[in-house]
């Protein structure tokens, strides 16, 4: 006969095993008024969520284009990369949000002509009913946003449109805006999207990471902490080095980082726990 105590020696090994990992829910959802549809959204919970009583930092973490809010679990491997960033002692125990930009009309912005306004749903929305749905510390110092492609895009106009909502932002790969009017005017054309010349000028200055960077107070932008990443091989990279050299002429403390690889999944999960690193040292501050 087995021993009772060898028994229950290997469930207790395993309920430990079990409880070491966090959980993600990938087909959440929640009616908008504002977009006048369900949206989805996926969330990640940290291991000891259900342990716990205690409020945890939360990151919204976007999507590129493409993609859905299953970008990030699926093919960003996040379960895994943040469980052992957590593990390692790298990230501190934090809620992930992922929300759906790809249906309807794909991406993070208001419309130029207002009928859809998809900035608008996230931060009077998304944002207060996941910080009321799960135990989010909803403060500034424990708020980040991240992001890769469209989403790098995404958390840079977030956090330079409301500096005082983030205490990090870390733009992967992004795509910074049209960076002139005239590449502006023709992405317009492509779509067969017409608008007059003021209203298209308006949008570019307000949806432009170089252009709020030229013209916004430094101060609310240095009260964000920045980590902006590209490979040496993305096509993006012309606009993130501008962006870099924009905010060193105006001293704005940010991390910038080149590394060797392309706009691809693998050098954003090579990314990801240099992120959560860094947002967790703002969490901790």
């Amino acid at each position: 006969m087995k021993s009772p105590f060898l028994f229950l020696f290997l469930i207790t090994g395993l309920l430990a095993t079990n409880a070491q990992s966090g959980k993600v829910f990938d087909q959440l959802s929640m009616k908008s008024e504002i977009l006048d549809s369900e949206r989805k959204f996926a969330v990640y919970l940290p291991p000891d969520y259900e342990t716990s009583q205690r409020n945890y930092p939360v990151l919204y973490l976007l999507h590129g284009a493409g993609d859905d809010q299953t970008g990030w679990i699926q093919f960003g491997e996040v379960l895994r990369i943040t469980d052992l960033a957590i593990k390692e002692g790298r990230a501190t125990p934090m809620i992930i949000v992922m929300p759906d930009a790809n249906t309807g009309v794909r991406g993070y912005f208001n419309s130029i002509n207002g009928d859809w306004r998809y900035e608008d749903f996230f931060f009077e929305e998304l944002m207060p009913h996941v910080e009321k749905e799960y135990r989010i510390k909803a403060e500034k110092k424990f708020r980040a946003i991240a992001g890769l492609s469209m989403g790098g895009g995404g958390s840079f106009m977030y956090a330079l449109h409301r500096p005082e909502l983030f205490s990090s932002a870390c733009p992967l790969s992004a795509y910074v805006g049209p960076l002139s009017m005239d590449e502006m005017e023709e992405r317009l054309k492509r779509n067969k999207e017409t608008y007059n010349k003021k209203d298209i000028k308006a949008y570019f200055d307000k949806h432009n990471a170089l252009s709020l960077i030229q013209n916004m107070p430094v101060e609310g932008i240095s009260s964000v902490r920045w980590y902006i990443d590209c490979g040496d091989d993305d096509f993006l990279y012309e606009g993130n080095s501008l962006v870099h050299i924009a905010m060193k002429k105006k001293e704005i403390p940010h991390e910038y980082r080149v590394r060797d690889g392309k706009h691809n999944w693998t050098y954003w999960r090579e990314s990801l726990p240099n992120v959560l690193e860094f947002i967790s040292d703002a969490f901790h501050q």
